[in-house]
């Protein structure tokens, strides 16, 4: 137990010096509390150093565990003893700020006479909100003391270097957090009628108004007069502190506004993300993957495919955690990432690139990362990922020299039709299987693409389509619906064999439904991670991702009583055992992240129902797996649906531009949110509409599926 005085004074007045002094080096509590009433500071002395911690009794000395403890969970919030963990946790911040500022005193004995006295007044806040902590315990049964106490702060603000330093860390980050805390648990402790906890955190977050308000006053007065108040904020904290650590959830907007915080500080904070201690994944957007794996180094991206980057490279952001880090080459609009925010996205931490390229001073060169996380894995990726590969806590699934040998494969449609056919033939062909007509084959030639239309014609298959080996999203691929085949055909497919060396050649299918199924590759295995629909177009382009709760709900009756006859049903059946089948080739590839399996449901020529169960896999994320992802922000039991707008889309609506187009959405389906910050209703734009050239993503929530399509009737 820690003895405590709270009451008299040892001596009436007493140097400034002496007072800081017995605060930092006075291992009882009682004398690190008690002031004199009169302080003068007429000899500051000499300057020292900190000390690796501030001297305290045993029971308050801080855990190990790299100075931190576990702030307790809210469970249970009326019991009093989680209450009287989080006031005991309160309580050491407050001793730990006292203890600070007695070293800012002793640390820098020139710094200004009136900041000093500033420092004095808010010294003596501290001692008093910590004697009212203390009070508060003890009404609950609790002595200070009881539980153990973290040393983050001291470990974070100790090196400080100047009293800028200071403020910058104290003030204006883990002072300017305690607006958020005390704000909040001032109304959770109301709500259960702890009214005596709720007043004191009140009392606790008015004073912690004019001490953000004291630290704001001197860091405008000392920061760099060209730069911005949130630059130079930024600029002053140095790794592993950012201001991230300078907010909490739910953000308090009017208690900054009251500090003076200017309202771009407030937004900018608002929105802000970087890991406060995990090492982040690094994610990218790479949609064209498969064109540099099918040109080679010289492919380069036309002007439309270089507008859909640009615009859908914020994608990413909707599939990692806060803690991730996504690589961007233009940065993000404030106004923009406060709508994610308000729609109740936690953001991750955005890095921008100089010309496709991490900057020099990148702050991701001087910390550990995770794992690398692009859209596809490919050619034109390495490059981009390379400074970082010392970086590294979880390396990559193979090093450069092996991918193209080992996964590369994995893209091809060729490979995707050689797994089909082997599954097939492992399996035993049934009735309700996709024949084996329809299965793609290699092409290595003119002649014999020509060849197997014939073929196919014969089988009752007139329509065809011709594959690029690498394509995506429908892209890449001819539609062959004529008797005749054009000369300007004949071209395409020529190009296509010389530069690739074979296309795939395979019946158009008179789909039912298009589907793909989730998965995630793991050291361990492959986990299935969802199901979704897939709309298409009638030529096959995609157009869109349907997320259902069930995925039954979203087929007719005659398809899901073909989807879930028997028990288990034949689609998780065939699934478990496709699963199981292509595991060994795909572990053997050394691949690990995000796998889709495309598949449909389909009549064939005689009107007979069947399924297909590979049309291509992709490894690689992919809309559906965004759309999964996406799902999660739902509230319970409420379907998503994933659709880009592309410029024809556009051009066939009455609108002039996709930001008149979004402020319509906006205006007739606003994002309304439950109680716990996730979509009931609504269309959320995901990229910026005020810079989209080319295309806009939108996710659209609704109970009624049958919103979705009339949703962007333009």
């Amino acid at each position: 137990m820690v003895l405590v005085n709270t009451g008299g004074l040892h001596q009436a007045s007493m140097e400034l010096r002496e007072l800081a002094e017995r605060i930092l080096f006075s291992p009882e509590l009682s004398v690190k509390l008690d002031c004199p009433s009169e302080i003068t500071d007429n000899d500051p002395g000499f300057s020292i150093e900190a000390p690796i911690v501030p001297h305290r009794n045993v029971q308050l000395q801080f855990t190990e565990n790299k100075g931190k403890s576990a702030f307790p969970a809210l469970h249970h919030l009326e019991k009093d003893s989680t209450r009287a963990k989080i006031l005991h946790y309160f309580t050491n911040h407050e001793l730990l700020a006292t203890e600070l500022m007695a070293l800012v005193l002793l640390k820098f004995p020139e710094a200004p006479k009136a900041f000093r006295r500033g420092v004095l007044k808010t010294l003596k806040d501290e001692q008093e909100h910590t004697r009212m902590y203390i009070r508060r315990l003890s009404d609950i049964g609790v002595e200070f003391g009881q539980y153990r106490v973290n040393g983050y702060f001291w470990k974070m603000i100790a090196p400080m270097r100047t009293p800028m330093d200071y403020v910058s860390r104290l003030s204006l980050t883990f002072e300017q957090a305690n607006l958020d805390f005390s704000k909040f648990f001032a109304g959770q402790f109301g709500k259960i009628g702890d009214v005596d906890s709720k007043k004191l955190l009140e009392r606790i977050y008015h004073d912690e108004i004019g001490h953000v308000g004291y630290g704001l006053k001197w860091f405008r007065k000392w920061k760099n007069p060209e730069l911005s108040d949130w630059e130079a904020y930024q600029e002053q904290l140095e790794f592993p502190l950012s201001p991230r650590r300078a907010k909490a959830e739910p953000f308090n907007q009017e208690g900054r506004k009251r500090v003076g915080l200017d309202s771009e500080f407030i937004h900018k904070l608002y929105v802000y993300s970087k890991s406060k201690g995990r090492t982040p994944g690094i994610y990218t957007f790479n949609p064209f993957a498969e064109q540099y794996m099918a040109t080679g180094p010289g492919f380069t991206p036309n002007k439309r495919q270089i507008g859909f980057q640009k615009d859908l490279e914020i994608l990413p952001a909707f599939l990692c955690r806060a803690d991730d880090v996504v690589l961007l080459n233009e940065k993000p609009r404030l106004e923009y990432l406060v709508s994610l925010k308000k729609a109740g996205f936690d953001l991750p931490q955005f890095e921008t690139l100089k010309q496709g390229r991490l900057e020099k001073t990148s702050e991701l060169l001087k910390r550990k990362v995770g794992s690398f996380k692009p859209w596809a894995w490919s050619s034109d990726i390495w490059s981009l990922f390379t400074p970082l590969i010392g970086k590294l806590t979880t390396p990559p699934p193979v090093k450069a020299k092996a991918w193209e040998e080992k996964i590369l494969p994995l893209f091809g449609k060729d490979w995707s039709a050689c797994q089909l056919q082997q599954f097939l033939d492992h399996c035993g062909w049934q009735d309700w299987h996709c024949s084996p007509d329809t299965v793609g084959k290699v092409a290595t030639s003119t002649d014999q693409v020509l060849q197997r239309i014939e073929a196919l014609r014969h089988m009752h298959f007139h329509r065809h389509v011709v594959k690029s080996v690498f394509g995506s999203a429908g892209g890449n691929m001819l539609r062959l619906w004529e008797p005749e085949i054009s000369e300007r055909q004949l071209a395409w497919i020529n190009n296509v064999i010389e530069r690739e060396g074979k296309v795939i050649i395979e019946p158009w299918l008179d789909r039912l439904c298009d589907f793909s199924l989730q998965l995630e590759v793991e050291p361990g295995g492959i986990r299935v991670v969802d199901w979704t629909h897939l709309k298409v177009d009638a030529r096959g382009q995609y157009k869109g991702t349907l997320w259902l709760p069930n995925f039954s709900r979203g087929l007719p009756a005659r398809l899901a009583r073909f989807a879930h006859e028997g028990s288990p049903d034949r689609m998780t059946r065939m699934f478990q055992d496709l699963i199981r089948f292509i595991k060994p080739a795909v572990e053997k590839s050394g691949f690990v992240g995000p796998l889709g399996i495309d598949a449909a449901i389909y009549s064939d020529p005689n009107g007979q129902i069947r399924l297909k169960p590979i049309i291509e896999i992709n490894p690689r994320f992919t809309m559906g797996r965004l759309a999964v992802e996406l799902s999660r922000h739902n509230a319970p039991g409420c379907p998503g649906y994933l659709r880009l707008l592309s410029t024809p889309d556009l051009k066939r609506s009455t609108f002039r531009s996709f930001n008149e187009w979004a402020q319509n959405l906006n205006d007739k389906y606003p994002v309304h949110l439950d109680g716990h910050k996730r979509i009931e209703t609504g269309s959320l734009v995901l990229n910026d509409p005020a810079s989209a050239e080319g295309c806009l993503a939108i996710w659209s929530v609704s109970q009624n599926i049958s919103d979705f399509e009339t949703l962007f009737e333009g």
